[in-house]
């Protein structure tokens, strides 16, 4: 395996691992900080941590339509509106359950996909890889797709439509951003987001709730440093180098890891079919990858 791979394979491991332990973080920061003070905060310090980065590693940050066009996709629709949805549909449903609304992600990502990145076409393996992981995600979390009422509609509501944004700005990403250092693109994004939603706590939540215990200022830098810093560097560094269809894949991996540590960590319940859904995601994720590794085997011959 040459180093390139193996280097893009950690990173795949990377982010499905640290973005699947995320909404347990953000469940637990719950409990003592209020959610847009608590989401503002974190992207404030992964700013700070990005901008020194950038200082140390003198890496220029552009300024061409082109870059400004990425800064502000990331800015309001990775990050500011994105988060702020899944941050408070969090107060109400389990980590587990929030994750898995986050398993649409590939289907929207090939959507867009297919309508602004030519080179980037639904192929018959792709979809079908869809199909079974999320096939595999509805095994796993069957018991728990069950609306009630207002309460129960609006969460879930709030995280497809970060789900869509998000995916419509790893296409833009994807398209705008080959040219700009990750450190930069998310430096940018990141202190925008961390400043509007900094305000937006400040305006709407009562600061008499924000308890910076232990809990609270260890799940904001985990989610800091984490959460934001590598795992968001590591995703736009991968999608310089693989199809966004691709990467996509790893959230139908988030909720699994989810739900595992929400049983483990907040004694939430864990599926019955949890193997079996593993199983299928896992299927999928192979069907999915099967074109790309006969186009090489051809490729070769």
């Amino acid at each position: 395996m040459s180093m390139e791979r193996l280097k893009t394979w950690t990173g795949l491991t990377a982010i499905s691992i640290i973005w699947g332990s995320t909404w347990l973080a953000i469940k637990i920061g719950l409990g003592s900080v209020p959610p847009f003070l608590g989401v503002g905060l974190r992207f404030l310090i992964a700013a700070a941590v990005l901008f020194i980065i950038l200082r140390v590693r003198r890496i220029r940050i552009p300024s061409t339509a082109d870059a400004r066009i990425l800064y502000a996709s990331l800015a309001l629709l990775t990050f500011t509106i994105p988060f702020a949805l899944v941050y408070w549909a969090e107060q109400y449903v389990a980590s587990g359950l929030g994750s898995v609304m986050f398993a649409a992600f590939p289907f929207w990502v090939a959507l867009f996909a297919q309508l602004l990145l030519p080179g980037e076409k639904l192929d018959a393996f792709k979809a079908a890889g869809i199909v079974l992981g999320f096939t595999g995600i509805v095994i796993i979390f069957g018991h728990d797709l069950r609306f009630d009422g207002e309460s129960g509609i609006l969460p879930l509501l709030a995280l497809l439509i970060s789900t869509i944004l998000q995916a419509f700005s790893t296409i833009l990403v994807s398209r705008y951003g080959k040219p700009v250092s990750p450190f930069a693109m998310n430096f940018v994004g990141m202190l925008t987001a961390g400043v509007l939603l900094t305000l937006l706590g400040l305006l709407t939540e009562s600061t008499d709730a924000l308890v910076l215990n232990g809990a609270a200022v260890g799940s904001i830098l985990y989610l800091a440093l984490f959460g934001s810093v590598v795992a968001f560097v590591t995703y736009h560094w991968l999608l310089k180098r693989i199809e966004a269809v691709y990467i996509s894949f790893t959230t139908f991996i988030n909720p699994i890891i989810a739900v595992m540590l929400g049983a483990l960590v907040l004694d939430e319940r864990l599926a019955a079919g949890t193997l079996a859904g593993a199983a299928c995601v896992l299927a999928g994720i192979l069907v999915a990858n099967a074109g790309w590794f006969l186009r090489r085997r051809r490729s070769r011959t």
